[in-house]
Formats: C-alpha cells, sequence, structure tokens
C-alpha cells in the first residue's frame, strides 16, 4: 500500500530527513540528530510536521453537548475558544483513542485525533453523532498541522505573522486556548498546545501553499525542524501518555493515571456508568536507569526478580543522558517497598522510581 505524504514531503527530503512509514504516512523521523532537535525544542524552539493527524469538524446546535457526552472530560462549561484534552472511551470503560476537542463555540467544535486512529474514531464518532442534531465533518485531508514548540515559540510566531507583541505580553491568550486568524486570506486555527511539555503553539493551515511558506520561513527565523523520534523523547521526558503504549483498546483511563480526565460528576457520558465503579487493574509507574536503555515489552521486576510489569515505552533521555520509561504493573503486585528493576536482556537493573516527571517543561 502507498504511504501519504504531507504537503511538505518534498521539503523533508530536501532537508535531507531520515523518512520512514508512521501510521500509514511517510514522515520524517529525524533531520540531523535527536539530541540537537530535542534541545533546539527545550532551549530555543523547533518545529514539527504533524500533518498526518486527524481532524473532524463538528457542527450544529447540539455540537458542545455532543462533545461533553462522547469524551470523559468535561467540556461543555469550558469558555468559547479553550482546548480540551481527554479520551475518546467505550461503554465498557476502555480507551478507543485520546484526543483535544476545540471549542469553537457551542455550535462549532474541532476535533484532533491521533493518525492511527483516524478511521476508528471516525467510525465510533459517527455513529454516536446520529442521537445529536450534529453534522460531523472529516477534515483530516483538508489541514496541514504544524507544531511549534519551545521557550521562543511566541517570538516565532510574532515573526510569522501569526501573533500580535501584545497579546503575548500581556498574556492574553493563554496555554490551551485556541484563536482564529486571518493570514493572507486563509482562515487558519492557532492553539496554545503541544506534546512536547514546552510553551508552544499548533497551526492548522487550510492552505498547501501557506503552509510550505509558514515552514520555510519558520526555518529562516531561527526554528529547528524536528523529526518524530525528537517529538517521541520529548513527550516521554515529561510524561504524556501515547496511544498504542500507555494507552490501549484493553486499558482504561483509571488504568493510565488520567483520573483527573474522567469528570463522574458530568450528567452523562460514554462509559461513565462502568468507570464510577471500577478498580484499577494497573498502575502507571515512572522509572529511571542509570545504566541501560528501557524498551516498549521489557519486563518490569519487584525485588524478589517476579515479573509484575511491562515497560510501555522507554527511550535515552537527552537531557538527563539517562534511561527513563513508563509502564504499566499489575496494581495487586505493586511492591510496597517501591523497588523496581528492569529487564534488559539478560541483565537486570535497578530503576528509581519516582511520581513526577522526569523533566520540567516550561508550558505556561
Amino acid at each position: 500500500m502507498e504511504l501519504q505524504k504531507t504537503v511538505l514531503s518534498e521539503d523533508h527530503i530536501k532537508l535531507e530527513a531520515k523518512m520512514a512509514a508512521f501510521a500509514g504516512f511517510s514522515m520524517p523521523i529525524q533531520y540531523t540528530s535527536v539530541k540537537n532537535e530535542v534541545t533546539s525544542v527545550r532551549e530555543k524552539v523547533g518545529i514539527f510536521d504533524v500533518s498526518h493527524m486527524g481532524e473532524f469538524l463538528v457542527t450544529g446546535s447540539e455540537a458542545a453537548k455532543f462533545v461533553d457526552f462522547l469524551i470523559t472530560n468535561d467540556f461543555f462549561e469550558v469558555e468559547d475558544y479553550k482546548a480540551v484534552y481527554s479520551p475518546l472511551c467505550r461503554e465498557d470503560g476502555t480507551v478507543i483513542d485520546d484526543l483535544i476537542a476545540y471549542k469553537i463555540s457551542n455550535d462549532e467544535v474541532l476535533i484532533c485525533v491521533n493518525a492511527s486512529n483516524i478511521k476508528k474514531d471516525w467510525d465510533w464518532i459517527s455513529n454516536q453523532a446520529q442521537k445529536f442534531d450534529v453534522t460531523l465533518t472529516d477534515q483530516s485531508n483538508d489541514y496541514s498541522l504544524l507544531a511549534i514548540q519551545g521557550p521562543n515559540a511566541p517570538e516565532l510566531l510574532i515573526k510569522l505573522g501569526i501573533m500580535k507583541k501584545d497579546e503575548i505580553e500581556q498574556n492574553t491568550f493563554p496555554y490551551y486556548s485556541i484563536k482564529r486568524v486571518s493570514l493572507e486570506g486563509n482562515q487558519i486555527i492557532v492553539a496554545r498546545t503541544g506534546y512536547t511539555g514546552e510553551d508552544g503553539f499548533e497551526v492548522f493551515s487550510p492552505s498547501p501553499e501557506m503552509t510550505k511558506r509558514l515552514w520555510s520561513q519558520a526555518i529562516e527565523n531561527g526554528g529547528t525542524p524536528c523529526g518524530l523520534a525528537a517529538r517521541d523523547v520529548l513527550r516521554l521526558e515529561v510524561c504524556y501518555p501515547l496511544y498504542g503504549h500507555e494507552l490501549a483498546d484493553n486499558i482504561t483511563p483509571l488504568d493510565a493515571s488520567l483520573k483527573w480526565t474522567v469528570k463522574n460528576k458530568k450528567p452523562s457520558f460514554i462509559g461513565k456508568d462502568f468507570l464510577a465503579s471500577y478498580e484499577p487493574k494497573y498502575k502507571l509507574v515512572k522509572l529511571a536507569l542509570e545504566k541501560g536503555i528501557p524498551r516498549e515489552g521489557y519486563n518490569i521486576l519487584n525485588s524478589n526478580e517476579e515479573i509484575i510489569g511491562k515497560v510501555t515505552s522507554g527511550t535515552l533521555s537527552v537531557m538527563l543522558n539517562k534511561g527513563i520509561s513508563l509502564g504499566l504493573v499489575e496494581k495487586e503486585k505493586f511492591p510496597k517497598d517501591k523497588r523496581f528493576f528492569i529487564q534488559i536482556r539478560k541483565n537486570i537493573f535497578e530503576a528509581t522510581y519516582q511520581t513526577k516527571p522526569f523533566f520540567k517543561g516550561g508550558h505556561k
């Protein structure tokens, strides 16, 4: 099956990016080095092409009401032009995907979903939509999406003409806000969101020409092109979950330390009855190694070298220069002494258990 390409595919190749298949797309994995790209995002500003993500538009008199029912987190009472992160669950509480819903108004909501789950999400959401006065449109092929991340991201958006200086200085566009911007006759959507733990923005553009111009001008003004490998390290350093790893079809939000996204006080949402009485089977743990690099699927052991769980994501932290990982441990086997070990091939390494993210990002 031929891979899909984003509108920036040729630009990535010109920059000699290492390309690889991801969720049915040919995507840039890295340009120079993961270390350089991660450091650029943490200290300056990096730019990512994440146009493979899916976008669904919900319109109609019950748009906000429908999305509130669809997801576990609060949405209906949220102010206009705000974004909400949430799992999307079945009636049995298991996670179909995690997403961000952007509330433009009670009559208009944009939903951004993971690239690997576009069809699955579309089938589920469109089926649920039949019960509400809404129109659902798949706009995944209509938008390109750029993520501009790092402490210098606001300055870069000002240079690109997307933001105004006073908006940044007066903090009138806070974290998890969105706005529509008219740029060269095109209506783009800008969100102060991201997947790196740093301050940053995500720019939804309907114009291929504008996307290409914004990409090239961002580079000219100091933005470092970054690939999906750096994006994965960045999100893991700040302990953001990734669908297919910490979240999956057999996992509930309560198993993955996302209780804060499940608002049982809401009148109704899909999975509410089940989740209200559900006792989690797993506990998400954050484990760091001084030696060795943990990888997905490696066994997590207790001090008796008994298997109690699996690593769901693991990598070498660029900022800490040591192995870091997230893992799911069976709750009934969670060690009282909080001593954990990770098996890497034939070797067993003691891991440092921590409750806070490995690295504190600088998001506002």
